[in-house]
């Protein structure tokens, strides 16, 4: 049952008080009497309060348990499954951050915005590349736009592919084993890139998919892999800003702003273009 507010045991005990005469001031009994009196009153008063206090709350009577519980030490979580998990994922070049994430993405020397089926990692060339997972080298060589790469299986129908590579480790043949962590290959800037660093993809039954929500994670099981969800993607366009732009893409970048212009120097481009124009300045060749 839910205790008295604090206004009401306020008024309960002031009710209580006013009702047995106590507050009136008495008369006829000199100070003797008012000396009784007021000290009869007083008793009673503590009495009441006495009881008043015993009526509180559990939860708040104790005031200084309030803050005891707030700097107490948080429950301990649940223990993690026990057993091995059925897929657990890394970094593949841990420390370093994502510099460009999954979904629609346009670049400078594009006309419009297309889907970045991966992330890419920046880091120095030369750096290693770790496998995310364990599983099996099932491809490897070089590719228009990607550069080298190198491709590993997984359990569950993933896969994750790693580009624009400088190498791929030698040792790394196809069918060659992996686990999580293993050097597979190094940082580069091949294929159509903007400065060494690495573009990785997660892909289930050869389709791409958020790699964002697999790295750094344990799966227990099949069922707890988040292929589903991976799947979303924003209708948002970011616009991509890059620090170099490959001297092909400089090239149509070029054509596209001496056309829009049509020979006249200061005529005002659309704003797409100005920002085409403005990487193209600020970028290095």
């Amino acid at each position: 049952m839910k205790g008295p507010t604090r206004a009401g045991r306020r008024q309960g005990v002031t009710g209580r008080v006013g009702t047995s005469g106590l507050t009136d001031r008495p008369s006829g009994h000199g100070f003797a009497g008012w000396a009784l009196t007021l000290g009869g009153a007083g008793a009673l008063a503590l009495a009441l309060i006495a009881v008043a206090h015993a009526a509180l709350p559990a939860q708040i009577r104790p005031q200084t348990a309030q803050a005891a519980d707030a700097i107490a030490d948080p429950e301990p979580e649940t223990d993690p499954p026990s057993g091995p998990a059925f897929l657990a994922f890394g970094q593949p070049v841990p420390g370093r951050k994502i510099i460009s994430p999954w979904g629609l993405r346009k670049l400078p020397w594009e006309d419009h915005g297309r889907l970045h089926a991966g992330v890419d990692i920046a880091a120095g060339a030369g750096e290693h590349v770790l496998a995310v997972a364990e599983g099996k080298v099932v491809n490897r060589g070089v590719a228009m736009g990607y550069g080298n790469f190198i491709e590993v299986r997984h359990p569950g129908g993933l896969t994750s592919f790693y580009a624009h590579l400088g190498s791929v480790e030698r040792r790394m043949k196809i069918g060659t084993p992996v686990l999580a962590g293993t050097p597979i290959a190094r940082i580069g800037n091949g294929g159509t890139s903007t400065g060494p660093h690495l573009h990785l993809e997660i892909r289930h039954d050869g389709e791409p998919i958020n790699p964002i929500l697999f790295l750094n994670r344990r799966f227990q099981t099949p069922a707890d892999l988040p292929v589903e969800m991976a799947t979303n993607i924003s209708p948002r366009v970011r616009i991509a800003y890059v620090s170099t732009i490959p001297q092909s893409k400089r090239e149509i970048m070029q054509e596209k702003l001496d056309k829009a212009r049509g020979g006249k120097r200061h005529r005002r481009l659309p704003h797409d273009l100005q920002l085409a124009e403005l990487a193209l300045r600020n970028s290095a060749d």
